[in-house]
């Protein structure tokens, strides 16, 4: 059973199909990439997965749990984290914080606790802080805990979103676009650090990108979309060769 399975799943804005038939199926432990032109629907795809549109057809199952137009928090809790073409970080947060924004659902107190700072107040934070540090060192982030985000690099302003997004325990992680902005340096650390996290954490991941050499370069399956419908799927070898993606992609 794919851990992501979707099937005809289709949006409409007024008169305007937007994503129409759309189906992928996600085995756990798989790097995916979902590609096409712009404007094909990639991003609207993400937003119907993650509940912020409500699908108007077609179902999503998440580890076999239907969590076709469930809120977005509730599919978040369900296993699904993302981030975004345009980062958002809390960027007048430190990283630490932004970090420990992601971990708050799976260590709580109460809000007595918080507002009379009790021993289970502390006992939390002490464990959310050990956590996020955790995941900062793995991102090579620890040493600009103290930092605004907003003084971060671009490139580690998209590291610690991932990161952000790892700590909400995610089964399935969606990135949308995490090469955009990038210099090819940067590009390739990318890389780098998405095989990580998909080794590391033993993480299913699916992208959406433009960039083609890091979707030739880490992706072990692509889906096609243009125009909102399935042009093709399959190996990535495979895809990136047929006639109907290069036309899509390149014109006449």
């Amino acid at each position: 059973m794919a851990l992501l399975d979707v099937k005809n799943l289709g949006i409409s804005f007024g008169g305007l199909r937007a994503v129409d038939s759309f189906h992928i199926e996600v085995e756990k432990g798989q790097l995916y990439g979902l590609i096409g032109p712009n404007g094909a629907g990639k991003t609207t795809v993400f937003n119907m997965l993650t509940g912020v549109y409500q699908p108007g057809d077609g179902k999503i199952t998440l580890d076999g749990n239907d969590i076709t137009g469930k809120r977005t928090i509730d599919i978040n809790r369900a296993g699904i984290a993302r981030t975004f073409q345009n980062i958002r970080l809390f960027k007048e947060l430190t990283v630490m914080d932004n970090v420990k924004v992601g971990l708050h659902e799976h260590y709580k107190y109460s809000t007595i606790a918080g507002i009379l700072r009790l021993p289970s107040y502390y006992k939390k934070e002490k464990e959310m802080n050990v956590k996020a540090l955790e995941l900062l060192k793995v991102f090579d982030l620890d040493k600009e805990k103290d930092f605004l985000a907003s003084n971060l690099p671009y490139g580690k302003q998209r590291k610690l979103e991932i990161a952000r997004a790892l700590a909400t325990n995610p089964k399935l992680l969606l990135l949308d676009e995490p090469a955009a902005g990038m210099n090819p340096n940067e590009t390739k650390e990318l890389m780098d650090t998405i095989r990580f996290v998909r080794d590391e954490f033993d993480m299913t991941i699916l992208l959406i990108e433009h960039d083609m050499k890091l979707v030739a370069g880490i992706c072990e399956k692509l889906t096609v979309l243009n125009f909102g419908q399935v042009l093709a799927e399959g190996n990535t070898a495979e895809v990136l060769q047929n006639p109907q993606v290069i036309t899509a992609y390149l014109g006449e």
